[in-house]
């Protein structure tokens, strides 16, 4: 099956090869990048290799799809973002991403977890998107919370990180919620 790319007003969401792997090694070997990320930095080049190895087992076994998000206008690779724990079957996943710091607070994020939205609900007709976040990840929180996701509570001990374990916070959109935000939206959008 081929992979699927998706492309919003700004950003192209590609599939991340090995030609990436520099600027992925970039940004997860940044500390401000991983501290929310429930992974230590990288510190090898090789280590982005094997994580790319790893998006695509996860994606030809039907486990998840990571994809590169690459500026459109200069194909600058600026992180990456996909559907962990991917169950066609159940009709459920959880999203996860993560940004260069040098392009934060441009709505790169919200763009690129929009489009993924669409087609996790239109295309794979996913029913639950989850979402985890380390407790003090007040960014990630604010984001879920404007892209209509709910707080659902607190998993207690549930993300690994720097040798020890630590709480996050659950967060869900449903398929019937979502499509209910786009009708509204294109409400919205129509001349009266």
């Amino acid at each position: 099956m081929p992979f699927p790319t998706l492309e919003t007003s700004r950003l192209a969401l590609v599939e991340v090869t090995p030609e990436h792997a520099s600027s992925l090694f970039h940004i997860l070997s940044n500390e401000t990048v991983t501290r929310f990320y429930g992974m230590d930095p990288l510190r090898e080049q090789n280590d982005a290799l094997n994580i790319i190895g790893s998006f695509k087992q996860t994606y030809d076994t039907q486990q998840g799809i990571r994809w590169g998000i690459l500026i459109r206008d200069s194909g600058t690779f600026i992180g990456t973002l996909g559907l962990n724990h991917l169950s066609l079957y159940s009709k459920k996943a959880e999203i996860g991403f993560e940004l260069d710091p040098a392009h934060w607070r441009r709505g790169y994020a919200a763009e690129a977890i929009q489009a993924v939205l669409e087609y996790a609900f239109e295309t794979l007709a996913l029913h639950r998107m989850g979402a985890v976040t380390f407790l003090e990840n007040e960014a990630s929180v604010q984001l879920l919370k404007r892209l209509g996701f709910e707080e659902e509570g607190i998993l207690r001990g549930y993300l690994y990180q720097d040798g020890s374990s630590h709480d996050g916070r659950i967060f869900s959109l449903l398929q019937p919620d979502y499509q209910l935000m786009v009708r509204e939206q294109h409400a919205q959008e129509k001349p009266v």
